[in-house]
């Protein structure tokens, strides 16, 4: 399970799982959680780098992120350790 901290966003912190390169069991601490449940349903068993692209630089009104946005920002730095 990956833990990542956010920033910027109401959700203070994101909870996934990669199994075979497959984003799943997504879960957001805090936030909007009729919002944020459905978008953790859309995107589970979906590709990680589907995500990341799909989801990469949204805002949220006056902020320069968003919780989708940060879902995939945390998504990029599960990428970079598991190659590490």
């Amino acid at each position: 399970m990956y833990q990542y901290s956010t920033s910027g966003v109401c959700a203070q912190n994101i909870e996934f799982d990669i199994v075979d390169n497959k984003v799943v069991n997504v879960r957001f601490l805090g936030g909007c959680n009729g919002n944020l449940q459905g978008i953790s349903r859309l995107i589970e068993g979906m590709d990680v780098q589907d995500v990341i692209e799909r989801l990469s630089g949204l805002e949220c009104g006056f902020k320069s992120t968003s919780c989708p946005d940060q879902l995939a920002q945390a998504l990029k730095v599960a990428m970079e350790k598991a190659v590490d």
